[in-house]
């Protein structure tokens, strides 16, 4: 099993890129206003090849440039550049970006494979940079939560930067048609997908690197090992199998999605056994049945699959939105100053 691999996590690309010698780490430190993307999105800039994106359009071709000059020169000293997103950049964002390139030595590959490792189990890695350092100061810590923190001002800045893995979890009971094409809409997400059945030769055909596989004959302990806030998407080969995964899913109350693939009459027959066990019918809400958004009807595997990414990102993208508000806000009494 290898780690997945989002469209933007330079950080388990980080050491594949440092085989090939030294990079840089272009991170955005702060944003005003309309920005291409936020604070803490980072991008790896390497002399043939770049890896992931601070937004893409000249901001990015700029940056692109000014770490390649980095690279070529030899420079290893951290520089924070302010970017003013209008005209004259040819982008008409209208907003301002402040960039902070670090030079990241091909040596220091094996310090960030053990960094990656602790951060894959929700151990948070914190970033601190200032004007005067050579290079930032990585620490691990047991505090959860991450955040991006720019003080100062251009002549006296720092920086903090707590990187966590933000994946979230996916308990996927299947290998057909449509979970093959969920997997594959739903790895660039950022889901951390382990994958279930209990045929031996289920994922003979399949590539599966940075999914976590499992052949077993009682898939239901499975769902009592997941993690808490799971997404649960129950689409087996057997009706009875599916029916076993409902009861023990409905066991747990922790769950953010709980999704079985069939239709409204699926649903009624499950729902008249389950109740005939007990289970309490104002708990039926909790099930989604069919899957999937409203407005995509087709039946094709890759649109069902669509249209349950679509929905499982949406509950996602929410439960972030809560927990970002959630979090304490920092008091930044030496921010870098708002531009007129």
């Amino acid at each position: 099993m290898t780690d997945s691999r989002l469209p933007d996590d330079w950080l388990h690309a980080l050491p594949g890129m440092l085989a090939g010698g030294d990079c840089v780490l272009v991170t955005v430190a702060r944003t005003q206003s309309s920005a291409p993307r936020g604070a803490g999105t980072s991008m790896l800039v390497g002399t043939a090849h770049c890896i992931d994106t601070i937004g893409g359009g000249h901001l990015e071709w700029q940056a692109i440039h000014h770490a390649r000059r980095l690279l070529d020169a030899g420079n290893r000293q951290p520089a924070l550049l302010r970017y003013n997103l209008g005209a004259r950049l040819g982008q008409c964002c209208g907003g301002v970006v402040w960039l902070l390139f670090e030079s990241l030595p091909a040596t220091s590959a094996d310090a960030w494979k053990s960094r990656i490792s602790a951060v894959d189990r929700n151990i948070c890695l914190e970033r601190r940079l200032t004007y005067r350092s050579a290079a930032s100061d990585w620490r691990l810590s047991e505090q959860p939560g991450s955040g991006n923190r720019l003080d100062g001002d251009a002549a006296d800045w720092r920086f903090h930067q707590g990187i966590v893995d933000s994946r979230f979890p996916v308990m996927l009971f299947g290998a057909g048609h449509v979970a093959r094409a969920l997997v594959r809409q739903l790895q660039p997400l950022g889901a951390r997908i382990t994958w279930i059945d209990s045929r031996d030769d289920a994922f003979a055909d399949v590539a599966v690197d940075g999914i976590c596989t499992l052949i077993t004959d009682i898939p239901e302990s499975e769902v009592r090992n997941a993690p808490a806030g799971s997404y649960f998407l129950v689409m087996t080969h057997n009706h009875s199998l599916d029916f076993a995964l409902c009861e023990e899913i409905f066991k747990r109350r922790d769950f953010a999605y709980f999704g079985l693939i069939g239709s409204h009459s699926k649903r009624a027959s499950f729902e008249h056994r389950l109740r005939d066990r007990g289970l309490p019918a104002e708990r039926f809400d909790e099930l989604t049945c069919p899957i999937g958004i409203a407005g995509i009807v087709g039946k094709e595997p890759a649109a069902i699959a669509l249209a349950v990414a679509a929905q499982m990102l949406q509950i996602e993208n929410s439960r972030h939105l809560l927990r970002q508000a959630g979090q304490r806000r920092l008091s930044d009494p030496h921010r870098l100053p708002e531009e007129p």
